[in-house]
């Protein structure tokens, strides 16, 4: 009987490679992930499989797509990296914090799209460079681009700590 092929291990520090240091601010909406994926290569299945599959609440299928965007400069006792993850009807950043060897500390998803029925939601974050996150979400009518309700829009703000939690700030 074959054994499954396991994918063989990847240094974390291989995988960060591909996430280049940005200078902050930085504004990330529904487009970015274009630029991202024309000047970033792509990540290999088994850097997904070890270091971004295991903490995601949505299991990926064959469809998911995800591409290395960018990692936040001087962050100094932590890492923390930036990917986009397609998948179908939702396309999302995720801010992800890492020890240095590895393991996360925390992660959460700062912008996207969201198809939800007849609901399309759509949500943009600016990092500034004191590590504040504005997230400004909004909501249209799909095939509607005309009809958006500003009394369904939200401001959220976050901050990245020193030891690489991400927190809601008010």
């Amino acid at each position: 009987m074959d054994q499954p092929k396991r994918q063989p291990k990847v240094s974390f520090s291989h995988f960060l490679e591909k996430f280049p240091e940005i200078k902050l601010p930085v504004t990330l909406g529904e487009e970015a992930h274009h630029a991202f994926s024309q000047k970033n290569d792509p990540l290999h299945p088994a850097m997904i499989e070890q270091f971004i599959l295991p903490y995601e609440e949505v299991p990926a299928d064959e469809f998911t797509e995800f591409v290395p965007c960018m990692r936040i400069p001087d962050t100094h006792d932590f890492h923390a990296i930036i990917y986009w993850r397609a998948m179908l009807m939702a396309y999302q950043y995720t801010l992800a914090t890492f020890t240095r060897k590895g393991e996360l500390i925390d992660q959460k998803v700062i912008a996207g799209t969201i198809s939800q029925g007849e609901t399309l939601t759509t949500s943009v974050a600016t990092i500034e460079d004191d590590w504040t996150i504005y997230i400004v979400s909004g909501q249209t009518a799909q095939g509607r681009p005309g009809h958006y309700d500003p009394t369904q829009s939200t401001a959220n703000k976050f901050e990245l700590l020193p030891e690489g939690q991400i927190t809601e700030t008010v």
